[in-house]
């Protein structure tokens, strides 16, 4: 009776409601209380498939309730990344933080299992404003003013798709959340527009600058929370919005090749994780271009894990700075001494991002490679090669290398909070444990198709780039070829709001100003001639019967203006 009682809440629900709460609970209960929500919200997971909330208003249908085989997976994984969240971040005390963390995470699950667009609407922009609090927790003005750019783009993401809505509803007369491209084509402007918004979230080409822009602004533990939900959520939206669509392919062709090389650059490894993060999504994005069932569960599958070995590695990070204040590689190094359990939990993340074999990310990444090959296209193949290569690099070698051992340290730290541990150590047992029984991943996914991960051909193809990709970099940095590390910050997309943008409207508004300011000196002279020569008027009154004389003078201006006017539509 009770299971039947929550299905009939939509997932999600009593997580983003149990956030309000927060506030009024002593602090000591409060994670507990979390981990009520999401085990009350994970109750539906046991639902059967169909739509199990459905209304009819104005002719229309509404479903904000709807669970079908292809969000099963992303609701599952969106549950275990919140506990993750909940536990890392145990040895928090401030609850504006933890309410704007389970408030975006219930968002992000309410998202998902919407069955109409303007469902979708709601929470795609309630999981922007929860996560913009998330962000402003990492309490500086440079995370203030990244909170802010992030929401303006977030906000544009939900314009676009409330537009690709309204004219949806116009092109068909439904707002069902379904394919929007069947043909493979974008045939309508509704698609265009929702696809750009489902972009913007997806951090495609030129439109992903408030990533590596907002995410390593906020807490240690913030960022754990953004890494699992945002861009997750818009994978799944294109899964189920445009399978099979070309461009889809060669635009997620172009994310995982382009981040590499800001990767390879930057100094703030959280930053580094950002744009590997960009690059993960990549592939994630051609699986939904190439559309099969098999395509579609290595997307699927491959978002699973990213979850999980991304959010460990963030997870390392934030302990990392948790103890040092910073992530920037020029300040760290040596600390393999002091953390020896943080250390352990990145290099196995960073083998899990990297693909290497008995790991998550190689059974789920061996999906979307199968069905690349399918198709016969070469370049696209031949960049996630590279990308692949590139991945080992940045996220594999570089993260691990430059904070536990390019440099010494003489550094003292105190105790890892439990919490961390406990988290990272979870992760990690969950990478190793994918990796060796890949099936437990394979059952959740929407399709039966799968491949065989541990074929010869893959494993050996795999072990080749990952022993090629790790000799270049010891070759690169043994010879001082590979880039320094730099004091600075690599800016991407976002270089054209944070520095051409004030470029050019700086001078506009400097230029309105002067003008404005010589229009009121203007304005004020004639005002205080009209004021004289009205006293003029009043202090020499004229004969007869008369109004006053700045009446007067007011009336005759009007009769003047008049005829002016008149005359003007005669010629």
């Amino acid at each position: 009776m009770i299971p039947n009682l929550f299905h009939a809440i939509p997932p999600g629900a009593a997580m983003f409601a149990a956030a309000f709460a927060l506030p009024f609970l002593p602090s000591s209960l409060r994670h507990l209380w979390m981990l009520l929500a999401i085990a009350v919200s994970a109750t539906t997971l046991t639902a059967a498939t169909g739509d199990h909330l459905s209304w009819q208003v104005l002719g229309l249908e509404f479903v904000p309730y709807r669970i079908d085989a292809l969000s099963f997976p992303f609701s599952l994984i969106f549950h275990i990344a919140a506990v993750l969240m909940v536990i890392y971040s145990w040895h928090l005390k401030q609850w504006q933080e933890l309410m704007a963390q389970l408030s975006y995470a219930g968002a992000a699950i309410l998202a998902l299992h919407a069955g109409d667009l303007l469902t979708l609407f709601f929470w795609w922009e309630a999981t922007a404003i929860t996560s913009v609090f998330i962000i402003m927790a990492g309490n500086t003005k440079a995370a203030e003013a990244a909170a802010w750019r992030y929401l303006m783009v977030q906000v544009t993401s939900g314009v676009l798709l409330l537009g690709g809505a309204a004219l949806r509803l116009a092109e068909t007369g439904s707002l069902e959340f379904t394919a929007f491209a069947p043909t493979g084509e974008l045939q309508s402007a509704s698609s265009v527009l929702i696809l750009l918004a489902f972009g913007i979230k997806a951090a495609f080409p030129f439109l992903n600058g408030w990533l590596q822009d907002a995410y390593p602004e906020s807490t240690p533990t913030g960022t754990v929370a953004l890494s699992a939900f945002t861009t997750k959520l818009a994978i799944y939206a294109l899964l189920r919005g445009f399978p099979g669509l070309d461009l889809l392919i060669w635009i997620g062709a172009a994310m995982t090749a382009l981040p590499v090389f800001f990767a390879v650059i930057e100094n703030d490894l959280r930053r580094v994780l950002s744009f590997s993060l960009n690059n993960q999504l990549g592939f994630m994005v051609v699986a939904a271009g190439i559309g099969t069932p098999l395509a579609i569960n290595g997307g699927v599958a491959h978002a699973f894990v990213h979850i999980i070995y991304k959010a460990l590695l963030f997870m390392s990070m934030g302990s990392v700075m948790y103890h040092t204040g910073t992530t920037k590689a020029t300040e760290l190094g040596g600390l393999y001494r002091h953390l020896p359990f943080t250390m352990v939990c990145c290099i196995i993340g960073a083998l899990s991002i990297s693909a290497a074999p008995l790991f998550s990310g190689y059974v789920a990444k061996t999906l979307t490679f199968s069905a690349l090959g399918d198709t016969g296209l070469i370049i696209p193949y031949l960049v996630l090669l590279f990308a692949s290569a590139g991945v080992l690099e940045h996220s594999g070698i570089k993260i691990p290398y430059f904070t536990f051992f390019a440099h010494p340290s003489q550094r003292n730290f105190g105790k890892t909070p439990t919490g961390m541990l406990v988290a990272m150590g979870v992760a990690a047992a969950m990478c190793i444990g994918f990796g060796f029984f890949p099936d437990l991943l394979y059952q959740v996914l929407p399709y039966s198709e799968v491949k065989n991960p541990y074929d010869l051909g893959h494993v050996s193809g795999q072990l080749q780039l990952l022993v090629l990709a790790a000799l270049a970099f010891v070759v690169l940095v043994k010879t001082g070829l590979y880039p320094p590390e730099l004091r600075s910050v690599v800016l991407n997309s976002d270089w054209f709001y944070r520095r051409l943008a004030p470029c050019l409207v700086r001078p506009c508004v400097v230029a309105m100003l002067r003008l404005a300011v010589w229009g009121e000196a203007r304005l004020v002279r004639l005002s205080t001639t009209i004021l004289r020569a009205s006293s003029w008027i009043a202090d020499h009154p004229v004969t007869g019967p008369v109004i006053p004389g700045p009446a007067a003078f007011v009336q005759a201006l009007v009769l003047l203006l008049v005829m002016i006017a008149v005359y003007v539509s005669l010629v």
